[in-house]
């Protein structure tokens, strides 16, 4: 049984709708403004955590995404906790130019 799964929207305005994106899960939704768009994320996570918890794939999906198991707690040791990734650092790049992209085919 799972209670609580933290993570990451960032939001980005795209035309005129404002998009919110998890980037662990490469899960994003939508909306009018930043408050539509994160309560639609949040929908969207929600969603996509049961989907994942009913076909037996969330541990995985957990565990791909960087997340560790917390130990149990003693009163609720069938609630299990998962510890979000913590990154090391954050870097900004930019590209100045691409001279040749080859495809292989």
């Amino acid at each position: 049984m799972l209670k609580n799964i933290r993570f990451t929207g960032k939001l980005f305005r795209e035309g005129d709708v404002v998009v919110a994106v998890c980037p662990e899960f490469n899960v994003s939704s939508f909306g009018d403004t930043a408050e539509e768009a994160v309560a639609s994320l949040h929908e969207a996570m929600a969603l996509f955590f049961k989907e994942c918890q009913r076909m037996g794939t969330l541990e995985i999906v957990l565990e791909e995404a960087g997340y560790r198991p917390a130990e149990p707690r003693r009163r609720q040791p069938q609630i299990r906790k998962w510890l979000p990734p913590r990154p090391l650092g954050t870097s900004r790049k930019v590209v100045s130019s691409i001279r040749s992209v080859e495809c292989l085919s």
